[in-house]
């Protein structure tokens, strides 16, 4: 049995920022993550991009960002149970928690801190046939170590920040890249748009708009995507990798069982505090909801 004064579940960067805040309070943390790792999206998903919304930081890797925060909260000794999913929570008479993951790990603690971002998050996957063939073999939804994409043929599908700035950051990496938006203008920032546009402008890249993926071809490895455009007009082109970048769809897991109230995927909270509604149990980051 794990003993400790808060439960963290979430180790991406609010909670591990939050073992500091508990730090400064003499209160211990453990943390406990479904990802093999700390950092969550930013370590799993995306952690050579640079970010660039962190207060002091004009720029910064994701990785460089929870790497500091390890370094932050290390004179806390925080403690971590990690590839484990939270699977049951059983409050005790006496107001505390005790926690059980799906490796049977047991934590008792005072309180309970939902920290888990948006979720399990799975890629949105486009409909197209034969795709499953060519994941991890041509197919990435996610951009680990942009090296991998070096003198590499590229094609990038979608209109969001994520497919934006990684087209601006692989444009001088790839040996050719193509993005690919099925319509005319992009949701992503403007800033990254106009950017984009000018790589465009430049010959830095192709950009193919009101154009949809139709399908991928190869042997044991992709090697070319047929894209069809709004006069039904279609183009086969030659690709070592495809990356479909349309957003993540969060899902809450064994969170939505445990009697929180909810909005939609979000946890409701009170913004004095940020309590849910079972006393004992906080949730902070993008995992709650709250008026305005």
């Amino acid at each position: 049995m794990i003993q400790t004064d808060i439960c963290i579940i979430g180790a991406g960067p609010v909670g591990l920022f939050a073992v500091f805040e508990a730090g400064l309070l003499k209160m211990r943390c453990h943390l406990v993550d479904v990802l093999p790792q700390i950092g969550g999206q930013l370590s799993e998903i995306y952690p050579k991009k640079p970010i660039y919304d962190i207060p002091g930081y004009p720029e910064i890797k994701a990785q460089d960002l929870v790497d500091n925060l390890s370094k932050q909260i290390e004179p806390f000794k925080p403690t971590f149970s990690l590839g484990e999913r939270v699977t049951h929570v059983v409050k005790n008479d006496d107001g505390s928690f005790e926690i059980i993951t799906d490796d049977n790990t047991k934590i008792q603690c005072k309180v309970i801190v939902i920290a888990g971002g948006l979720g399990c998050f799975e890629p949105r996957k486009p409909e197209i046939a034969d795709l499953d063939r060519f994941e991890g073999k041509g197919v990435l939804y996610f951009v680990k170590n942009p090296d991998q994409f070096r003198d590499k043929k590229l094609i990038v599908t979608g209109g969001g920040d994520s497919a934006l700035d990684w087209t601006i950051h692989l444009a001088s990496i790839a040996k050719h890249l193509t993005l690919v938006h099925r319509n005319e203008s992009f949701r992503g920032a403007p800033d990254s748009a106009e950017k984009v546009f000018e790589l465009a402008k430049a010959g830095k890249i192709d950009l193919l708009l009101n154009t949809n993926l139709k399908a991928v071809g190869g042997n044991g490895h992709l090697k070319e995507v047929s894209l069809v455009d709004k006069s039904n007009s279609i183009k086969t082109i030659e690709a070592d990798y495809l990356i479909p970048l349309f957003g993540l769809s969060p899902k809450l897991g064994p969170i939505s069982e445990w009697g929180l109230k909810l909005d939609k995927n979000a946890i409701e909270v009170n913004t004095i505090d940020y309590s849910t509604s079972v006393p004992g149990i906080f949730a902070i980051g993008d995992i709650n909801t709250y008026p305005g």
